[in-house]
């Protein structure tokens, strides 16, 4: 899988960007803050529809600007797709697919499979517990599509159940008619938030062999890397042999939320649910976070981003289903070991994208044409490649 055409419209750093890519290696060159991650991070967005660096779509449109476009050719084998991704913050986002009539920007989920690696992965190891959840739902959504939708409902049920808890705990009043209605977003939360379980449960298992396998692979060391995951709703949580089903873990949360109700009442927030959970990861017997060194958490932040690629792979069979590779400033942050385990993962995907602000931190694997990024008056522009 590949690109050979982005078109950037406002979007971040950019105003207007018009970049050819070839197969294989692409090189971003520039100094720290001119916009180099800004790319990377459009042709991840369109993988996802997440910013690996933000959790709103607000920061993604060039200030000033209401609205900011990607626009991608995405190469499989012989055939080709033109994405339109319209980005518009506080509304909903629209995409335009071979130049057809707008529709919700879900449909577009699933035509670009790519993996990104950037100093910010260390965050899937130190960072709070949404971190963890968002690096497993991007990866479902790029499996399954489809659950993208549940994603979005289940985010939307929430907010309506929140603002119910929300407002009568402000009235200070709990009546009849709000105990009908949270029994109307119990039956809606427990159904999409089952719906994320079981994807999220299916991600895990398929994740535990090729992360302890990357783990042993990056760190030459003798403790082996592995997951529980943490939730309120007791038959998600723990290791799983056997995926409970969707009806099972619908129930199950059910159960749940009835047992959280008086607090959550008193709280004014939905207490249980996919967007309390945390996957605790483990290096031997003692949770990663807090204990490993920091080349322990370097080598499990790639080790999970080297799995979710195995298990993308494993996904799909075609072998121009592979999913483009973004190598976003991590070469400077790692030892010669490292740098040489990673550019040995290029050597299976059909295109890469690495963004460096020295050349001289490349491997030699890594040589391709080379496209100069600069930046005038907050404005970034992309200069003529080179060999």
């Amino acid at each position: 899988m590949r690109i050979s055409h982005l078109s950037l419209t406002n979007y971040r750093s950019y105003t207007q960007l018009d970049l050819e890519l070839q197969p294989g290696t692409n090189v971003l060159v520039g100094r720290n803050g001119v916009g180099k991650t800004n790319v990377a991070e459009a042709i991840g967005y369109v993988s996802t529809h997440q910013s690996h660096r933000v959790s709103n779509d607000a920061p993604l449109v060039h200030f000033g600007a209401d609205q900011a476009r990607i626009r991608t050719r995405v190469h499989r084998g012989e055939r080709a797709v033109a994405v339109d991704l319209e980005i518009n913050p506080g509304k909903s986002n629209r995409v335009a697919i071979n130049r057809g009539a707008p529709q919700r920007a879900r449909e577009g989920l699933g035509l670009l499979r790519s993996v990104l690696f950037a100093p910010e992965d260390l965050q899937l190891v130190n960072g709070d517990p949404g971190v963890r959840r968002r690096f497993l739902d991007d990866l479902i959504v790029q499996m399954r599509p489809a659950l993208g939708g549940a994603r979005s409902e289940y985010d939307r049920v929430l907010r309506q159940r929140n603002a119910l808890l929300k407002s009568a705990r402000t009235s200070g009043k709990w009546t009849d008619e709000h105990d009908a209605t949270l029994a109307v977003w119990d039956e809606h939360l427990a159904v999409t938030g089952a719906r994320l379980l079981n994807g999220r449960l299916h991600v895990l298992q398929l994740l535990a062999e090729p992360l302890a396998t990357a783990y042993a692979h990056l760190a030459d060391a003798n403790k082996t890397a592995s997951y529980r995951y943490d939730s309120a709703v007791a038959l998600a949580a723990g290791q799983h042999q056997d995926i409970p089903s969707e009806a099972e873990l619908a129930e199950a949360m059910r159960e749940a939320l009835q047992g959280q109700h008086r607090l959550e009442r008193d709280r004014g927030v939905t207490l249980v649910g996919p967007h309390r959970d945390d996957v605790i990861l483990n290096l031997g017997a003692a949770p990663a976070k807090g204990y490993a060194s920091h080349g322990e958490t370097w080598s499990l932040s790639l080790a999970l981003r080297l799995a979710s690629y195995d298990v993308l792979v494993a996904d799909d069979a075609d072998e121009h289903a592979r999913p483009l590779l973004i190598l976003d400033d991590v070469f400077a942050e790692l030892d010669a070991t490292r740098r040489l385990r990673l550019a040995a993962l290029a050597d299976r995907a059909e295109q890469v994208l690495v963004t460096a602000a020295v050349a001289e931190d490349l491997p030699d694997e890594l040589e391709g044409p080379r496209f100069f990024v600069q930046m005038d008056e907050g404005v970034s522009s992309i200069g003529e490649s080179g060999g």
